[in-house]
Parts: structure tokens; C-alpha cells; sequence
């Protein structure tokens, strides 16, 4: 078991409404990186105007996170997360109809962005910031506190990590994350790629050989909605299971560095696997989707 009694790096304090920390998403970004058939990557590459291998997912893998807090991207913030109106640790839920916002969430964003990808209509410029957010969405629907409005997706929960004040989003975003690693530094992506060519040797071979295809049970393409709610619902149940184990009362003020961690860093590792192999899967999906011959009824 990985643990550090003290982080060296990556404990400085974000915005408190930041998704998955940059190190998580450049790391699920290397992951599907490794799993994308050729041509996907391909499709990506010119798509993204990059030559960068692997680099070409993870070097747009937080630029949603960058965008949302200018004047001109203030509006996306709302497709972070589905705040599910749940009970933790009694019951935890995701509905559609009472959790997304009219204005959208991190559900029906996935869908839309991959409309966007697809539709011929769209200048190439706006089908690539499309698939930039789409990179971004597929890993904050992985992150528990995405899925869940209590306490703001616990920002409004102040906790203690080896002592200092941090907000309960944060140390799920990235101190748990980082400690896992034994720490990041400024510019995350060495250790981000390191760490996602472990887990990829998990999800092939590894710990997560037996139980990887499974995470693609219920990928459905012709229901983008549906597959991504599914998604959502499995990330909200360790809200009740390992998030607010006792209710999010009793971790307010709570030092969660040492046991709290050794429970909770399993789930952040799995879920971000889980996240690197299915974005991988999407991705393929659009590709193959952008691939196909059109229609008669479309040519016309």
C-alpha cells in the first residue's frame, strides 16, 4: 500500500468548485490514450490539430477547468456535475429529472459535446473544443462528488489533510490522488503518465484484468444519456459508502489522512481506471461513428 506520511508537493490550495485535480484527468487522459484503437487516435490527432504522442488527450485533459472560470466559459461550469438531491449515507441516488439543472449537467453535456463532435455543420474549430470537453466530462462523472449536492458536492465541508484546512471537494479531487503517487509536482504530467501506465497494466493483466470489460457493460451509443446516468449512479454510491461513511456531519473538522485515506484511495484508483478505459471506449465509438458511410438520405 502506497502511503506517504507527508505530501511534498500538490497540496496548494484551487478554486472550490475545481473538478477532479488536473493530476486525475491528465492521468485518465494517458489511459485512454493506451487503449484507443489506431484509428481513434487518429481521428483525434487531426481533430486536435496535434502531433503529440501520447500527449495529444491529456495536453487538453483540464482546459474545461481552465475555461469555466473566464467570462466567456462561465456558463459550462454547470456541466461539472449532476447534484443529486440524496440522503448519505441512508440512501444515495442520481435522478435525471431532479438532479440536472434546466440549464444541463454533467450527464447531458457528455451527450451534447458528442453531438457536436459529429455534426459535419460545425466548424472543425468548434467540433475540437467539443471533444475537449468531452475528455474533461467522462472524468468528472468519475469523481463521487460529482455526483452529489450535499454541502455543494462537499466545497461547504471543511476537513483537515496532515493538518491544514482543505475542503472536502479538494482532498477527493486531488490530495487523496496524490498521496496515493507519493506526491506531484506543479506540472503533473510525468507522474500523471507514470501512473496511468500502472493502471493500464491493472486493467490488462493486473488486479483489474477479471473486471475491466465489465465497465463497459451498458455503453450504449444510441442512449448517450442513459450510458453516462449509469455512470453518474456508480460514482454517487461510494458517496454513501466511502465519502460520508457516517454522515457528512461527522467528518466536519476531521483530520482524513490516515485511515479515511486508507479506504478512500482504492475508490479514487478504480474510478479513475475506470474512467481512462471507458473515455477510451467513447472515443473509439465517435470515431467509428465519424467513419461510417452516410446514408443515401444524407448524401441527398
Amino acid at each position: 500500500m502506497r502511503f506517504s506520511s507527508l505530501l511534498t508537493a500538490g497540496l496548494l490550495a484551487v478554486p472550490e468548485v475545481a473538478a477532479w485535480g488536473g493530476f486525475a484527468h491528465i492521468t485518465i487522459a494517458y489511459i485512454a490514450s493506451n487503449f484507443v484503437q489506431p484509428q481513434t487516435q487518429a481521428y483525434f490527432q487531426h481533430l486536435l490539430r496535434s502531433d503529440d504522442k501520447p500527449d495529444y488527450l491529456a495536453s487538453v485533459a483540464t482546459w474545461a477547468d481552465s475555461i469555466r472560470y473566464t467570462k466567456w466559459g462561465h456558463y459550462t461550469g454547470v456541466y461539472h456535475f449532476i447534484d443529486a438531491k440524496d440522503d448519505p449515507p441512508s440512501t444515495c441516488s442520481v435522478d435525471l429529472a431532479r438532479d440536472c439543472k434546466a440549464e444541463g449537467c454533467v450527464v447531458t453535456a457528455i451527450q451534447n459535446y458528442t453531438s457536436q463532435i459529429l455534426d459535419p455543420e460545425m466548424p472543425a474549430w468548434l467540433r475540437a473544443q467539443a471533444a475537449k470537453f468531452v475528455v474533461h466530462f467522462v472524468g468528472d462523472i468519475h469523481q463521487p462528488l460529482h455526483d452529489e449536492d450535499v454541502a455543494r458536492g462537499g466545497n461547504g465541508i471543511h476537513v483537515q489533510w496532515h493538518g491544514r484546512d482543505y475542503n472536502l471537494h479538494h482532498v477527493w479531487d486531488s490530495s487523496i490522488a496524490e498521496q496515493w503517487v507519493g506526491g506531484v509536482h506543479r506540472k503533473p504530467y510525468a507522474e500523471a503518465e507514470k501512473w496511468a501506465a500502472e493502471l493500464t497494466n491493472m486493467i490488462e493483466s493486473g488486479k483489474f484484468a477479471n473486471e475491466s470489460e465489465a465497465w463497459l457493460e451498458g455503453v450504449d451509443f444510441e442512449d448517450q444519456v442513459g450510458t453516462a446516468l449509469t455512470w453518474a449512479r456508480e460514482g454517487n454510491a461510494y458517496v454513501c459508502s466511502h465519502v460520508f461513511p457516517e454522515g457528512p456531519k461527522a467528518i466536519v473538522g476531521q483530520e482524513l489522512s490516515g485511515e479515511y485515506y486508507e479506504k478512500a484511495a482504492p475508490v479514487i484508483e478504480i474510478q479513475v481506471a475506470r474512467a481512462g478505459y471507458r473515455l477510451a471506449a467513447w472515443l473509439d465509438l465517435i470515431a467509428a461513428a465519424a467513419a461510417a458511410p452516410k446514408s443515401l438520405e444524407q448524401e441527398l
